[in-house]
């Protein structure tokens, strides 16, 4: 063996990325969601978190040569109805794809043991599926916060059993995500930061700022050290004049706050009936 072989061993191959639907998203996210590692979209409500996350399941049907996987998706709930409406409103802006609510796998989630069940079953899922049929290769978790919200108490013995918890639903999707290249989305809530000194330094900055409040991602250290990639989803509500009036204007901001492969960073994007977009600053 050369020595140029055996550095070409060493080094590691490039990770397929599942690309947003939108150039500029993709350009800031070093062309998409990663495969092979877990992806935590962290927002209050109405940030575009969902969103994001339907029009994931869109590109991900697209042809590899177009940034997508030439696969179908998973989708797991834990909120509210699946919102097959706005999917369904989404799918306008994919007019290449053939039937692409087709393509989309849903199941309720009812509590994190429940998840942990249905993640242990679909191991057969991802072997074997009809020939017609394309492979699952994204899963959505919407919305990981709300299954340990009610399941555990603020006491010692129920946060040992909740980060225990933890680990083994990060480990089994980290496992299923190496082992099938999967692109793996969980969605996180956020909390009112009330006593600065309660706050750990975690990723790129100590607190996140969304609607004017000082907030940091829901199920703290424990869970943060389960995932790859932790992206933070703002808006903020500006005052625009407009003639002799003034209107609000709402901005929604992506950033980064901790990725093995991208720098401190963040971009503006907009929601329309469309899509979601990126803004060029």
């Amino acid at each position: 063996m050369k020595p140029e072989d055996l550095l070409q061993h060493l080094s590691p191959s490039p990770v397929q990325k599942c690309s947003l639907g939108c150039p500029i998203l993709d350009r800031f996210l070093g062309g998409g969601i990663p495969c092979n590692s877990i992806t935590e979209l962290v927002a209050e409500s109405g940030c575009g978190k969902t969103q994001i996350s339907l029009q994931l399941l869109l590109s991900a049907q697209l042809p590899t040569s177009l940034g997508g996987l030439s696969s179908s998706s998973l989708y797991l709930y834990s909120e509210s109805p699946f919102p097959l409406r706005r999917l369904h409103q989404l799918s306008s802006s994919f007019p290449t794809l053939h039937n692409p609510l087709g393509n989309i796998l849903t199941h309720p989630l009812h509590s994190a043991h429940h998840l942990f069940d249905v993640l242990s079953q679909i191991d057969s899922l991802l072997l074997s599926r009809p020939p017609s049929f394309p492979p699952i290769k994204l899963i959505v978790i919407d919305s990981i916060a709300a299954l340990f919200r009610f399941e555990f108490e603020n006491n010692a013995r129920d946060l040992k059993q909740r980060s225990g918890l933890f680990f083994k639903i990060s480990s089994k999707l980290k496992e299923q995500a190496r082992r099938f290249g999967l692109a793996v989305v969980v969605i996180n809530q956020v909390v009112d930061v009330i006593d600065d000194s309660d706050v750990l330094r975690i990723g790129n900055s100590t607190c996140l700022y969304t609607s004017e409040r000082k907030v940091c991602a829901a199920l703290g250290l424990s869970w943060a050290n389960c995932v790859n990639t932790r992206l933070f989803l703002s808006r903020n509500e500006e005052r625009v004049a407009d003639e002799d009036c003034f209107t609000t204007q709402t901005r929604r901001f992506i950033r980064v706050v901790f990725a093995p492969h991208l720098p401190d960073s963040y971009c503006e994007f907009v929601i329309t009936r469309e899509k979601v977009f990126g803004l060029e600053r």
